[in-house]
């Protein structure tokens, strides 16, 4: 299994879904089954079958947001080094113009928003890197070309 690698702001996201889900998703689940069950015969009951499966997924949920959260490693702070680190936000020049992309351990990625995972090709072809360094990634889109700009 991969390492879970998060970052302050990631790890304070999870602990906010997960006390949404503890105190208010399986507060309003209970109460979907106990209006159900207050409808009689529960064997075709689709409400109370669809309130038990929604109570399993919250649960399931649950149980992975514990787990990450037991089991990640904090990411340092970015250091001040002038490389690329995890937690380091990056600007890097490519032919299609600039790309800012921030760093961060797989659980928190999200490539639309520019949080890009250290396991992923860019994130890899640049860490440890500085700027000015020139960095050739091959990606599923093909080999990209980028020049590091800034590290911040």
């Amino acid at each position: 299994m991969e390492e879970i690698i998060l970052t302050t702001e990631g790890r304070a996201k999870l602990e906010a879904e997960l006390t949404k889900l503890k105190s208010e998703d399986l507060k309003d689940v209970a109460e979907a089954i106990k209006s159900a069950r207050e409808l009689g015969d529960l064997s075709e009951n689709a409400d109370y079958h669809q309130a038990r499966e929604r109570q399993a997924f919250i649960a399931g949920k649950i149980a992975e947001i514990e787990y990450k959260l037991s089991h990640a490693r904090m990411a340092d702070k970015h250091s001040g080094t002038g490389v690329v680190e995890i937690g380091s936000q990056v600007i890097l020049k490519s032919s299609d113009g600039d790309e800012n992309y921030e760093i961060v351990g797989a659980t928190e990625a999200d490539p639309l928003t520019g949080k890009i995972s250290v396991s992923s090709p860019i994130a890899k072809a640049i860490m440890g890197h500085k700027v000015g360094d020139k960095v050739e990634v091959e990606t599923p889109a093909g080999e990209m070309k980028f020049e590091i700009k800034k590290i911040a």
